[in-house]
Order: C-alpha cells, then structure tokens, then sequence
C-alpha cells in the first residue's frame, strides 16, 4: 500500500472521481430494468434501508413501509439538503410546522373540497402554507416576493378506504417538502420557470445518472395543469416533485372577508399575490437516489466470491455513512480502544460513522468491503496492529475501491475536507 498524503488534493479529487463515475455503471451487460429492481429491493431489505416484507414499487411508492436505521439517515440527509436549497437559493423564505389533522383542504387549484367539514389527515402542505400567509406576511413587512416553507408527514389519497378484509387501511405516508412562493401576478410565469428549471437541477445534482431526471406536463386531480418532476426507475418514469401555478383566489377563498390584509406590495402597487407552489415527495426521492447509485461492479474471478458485487454510489452529501470503522489484524481489546477514541473524535466533528468495530464475529476483509459498500459507506478505515506500532491506517475509497494509507492524525481532516468539497458538488 502506498502512503496517502491527501488534505491538499481532497476537492480535486473528490470532483474527477464523482464525475468520472457519474454516467458510467459498471455492467458486462445491461440487465432488465426486472433485474434491477429486484437487486434494489433485495439491497434495500439486506442492509435495511427499508423494512418489511414483499416490497413492490407499489407498496414502496405508496408509503406503506417503514424505513430502517440508514433509510432513515440517509432521508434526514435529504431534508437537509432540501432546507439547505430554499435558505440559500432566495431570501425572505420563512418555515412554519403545521399540525397533520385539519379541516378538508382545497385542492392545489385553489378550490375547496365541499364534501365534508371534518377535520381530516392532510395530503399535502398547502393549506398550512395558505392559512398562514398573513401572519408571514406581516413578519415581511407586507414585500413581495416571499415564500413559506415545510417539511412534514402527509398521506397519501384514498387513506380512508378498506382493506379486503373491511378494516381500514393503513394510510400510505409520504414525507413531503413543499415551498409556496407569494409573487405579483405579472411576475407568476418568470418566478414559475426560474423554480423548476432551478429545482431540476437541484435534483440532477446528487444523481450519478442526472439524465434519470427529466421535466414534463401533467394535470392534478381537478384537471388543472402542472410540470412534474420525474425520476427514470427501473419499472418507469414516476414523479419526486410537482409545480403548481396559483391564482389569488387560492388566497381569497381560504381568507374570505380578509380584505386588505392579504395585500402585499410590489413596488408601489398593493395586490393580492398569485403563487407557485412546489411540493416534493421525498421518501420518492430517496428511493430515486438508491436505483440511481446501484451499481454491479464485475470482480476478478475468485474461487469463493462471486463474479459481481452491488455498491450503492451514494452522493457523499447524502451517504448515510460517511466512514465504516473496523478493525484488521492486531490485538482486539487494544485496537476497539482506539477505534472508540477515533470514533468519538470523528462524531465531534459531523461526520458519521457505522462502529463495524463493534461486531463480535471477526469477517475476512473483503467481506467486509462488501457489507459497506452495499451500505453505501463513503470510507472504510480499519486500525491494525500497524495502526499500534506507527499510527498508520488502512483507508479505502468505495468508488474507486483505492486502498491506501492514512496516519490518524490525519483523518478527521481529510473526512472533513472531503465533506466540505462534496457539499460543493
């Protein structure tokens, strides 16, 4: 192994190996988009990034599972990103946390449902957005533009019917992420193609495939227009995010007798704001970034290994491990002492580590690439006997398979740096 001197060298790099890998899976031949789904499913059950039995793209995209120990980390990863996006993509965006039950809400279109007065499980987050609007924009000094933004659980449509059995259903959850920005009139289509071609590239940026996102037309339930955000799976486009355009009746129909109170200025006039609303669904979006970073990796014929391998290629903003802890050959008692140091001191400083040291059953070492590769882990380090005698580590990228060595003064630096150069990706 080579001796790794790497701080200097981490964002140039980071950048050639990311983009270098971006369009390219590493098949002797293209499998069937069957094929594929089945290999994410099972990695998904395997390394428990989804739980439940019998997963399907249906029951999956219905949100009728739950998310294990790296689903879970790997979509609050998302959230943040997502967060990241609307604070520092515009100015005067302000967050509000509504609660999931409510009264029957209007459609996207603006247009109330008359069916019931019930309160109900809310579909998605834009009447927290709407019955809020005065409130923020008083925090705003009544200016235009400005947006209100939320993160939240909501169901999915039809969550009141039964099973076949007559007892009700389970509703399909779904985390959603939704953005609605009160504009004038007369800007409404600017600020409308200047969110979806930004929000396109948002979703293109953590791809290693970002052609599997594309852009389309399409209609809501009330036959209204919309442009969609979709992602390419193995089983057919779906959509992650949905644009609406909304008309100041989507405000004067949930404030009805407001008045001037949802007048906001823009420039010197003083109007009732049209709106955009974009809504994203990301639990879909975790899923999309999963099937976008599978890759089956041919290896050298072995006797006992197989011939391919799956790694999950996760964008290092969104790996739900940054760096696999383990231990190699030496004293074990002496080596998960220092891997506990190490581990505390990495955790100090934001990066996220899986304690693979932990594990009582020692595996062969190419086992174990094996196991963090398909969880996605961005490094595995172990600490060795040589770790002991001279302060050197074994390091290990999962995109380039690249092992080297590292001292471990050295590594909170160099994950560091590595961090701070993919958030720039």
């Amino acid at each position: 192994m080579a001796t790794f001197s790497p701080v200097g060298r981490v964002t140039r790099e980071i950048r050639s190996v990311w983009r270098s890998c971006g369009g390219i899976r590493l098949y002797a031949a293209s499998p069937s988009s069957d094929r594929i789904r089945d290999l994410l499913f099972a990695l998904c059950q395997r390394r428990r990034f989804i739980l439940g039995e019998e997963l399907s793209a249906a029951s999956v995209l219905g949100g009728r599972h739950s998310l294990g120990p790296l689903g879970i980390k790997m979509k609050k990863n998302l959230i943040s990103e997502w967060w990241n996006m609307v604070t520092q993509s515009r100015e005067r965006v302000l967050a509000i946390d509504t609660p999931i039950w409510g009264p029957v809400q209007p459609s996207p279109s603006g247009h109330p449902d008359h069916n019931g007065q019930h309160d109900a499980l809310r579909q998605d987050l834009l009447q927290g957005a709407l019955s809020h609007y005065v409130s923020c924009l008083e925090l705003v000094n009544h200016k235009l533009p400005f947006g209100v933004a939320e993160v939240g659980k909501c169901f999915h449509a039809g969550a009141d019917l039964q099973d076949d059995d007559g007892h009700l259903a389970r509703p399909g959850e779904r985390t959603a992420a939704a953005l609605c920005w009160f504009c004038s009139a007369k800007s409404s289509s600017q600020w409308r193609d200047y969110w979806v071609r930004h929000r396109l590239l948002w979703w293109r940026r953590f791809a290693q495939i970002p052609s599997g996102f594309s852009c389309s037309d399409g209609q809501d339930a009330d036959g209204a227009k919309t442009l969609q955000i979709n992602y390419r799976y193995p089983w057919g486009p779906e959509p992650v995010e949905t644009l609406h355009t909304l008309d100041d009746s989507a405000l004067t129909q949930m404030h009805a007798g407001a008045g001037t109170k949802l007048h906001g200025r823009d420039g010197r006039r003083s109007v009732v704001p049209h709106a955009v609303w974009l809504s994203s669904d990301l639990d879909r979006g975790l899923l999309a970034y999963l099937a976008d970073a599978l890759h089956l990796v041919e290896d050298a014929p072995l006797r006992g290994r197989e011939p391919q391998r799956t790694v999950l290629k996760i964008h290092p903003a969104l790996a739900p491990v940054m760096v696999a802890l383990d231990l190699g050959k030496g004293p074990t008692v002496d080596l998960r002492l220092v891997c506990r140091g190490l581990e505390s001191e990495l955790r100090g400083s934001g990066i996220s580590v899986w304690p693979g040291y932990l594990d009582a059953l020692q595996t062969p070492m190419e086992q174990l690439f094996t196991k963090y590769d398909e969880m996605g882990a961005v490094f595995t380090v172990l600490v060795s006997d040589v770790t002991l005698q001279s302060g050197l580590l074994h390091l290990r990228s999962r995109d380039t398979g690249i092992k080297e060595t590292l001292h471990i003064s050295k590594l909170p630096a160099f994950l560091t740096q590595h961090k701070t150069a993919a958030a720039r990706l």
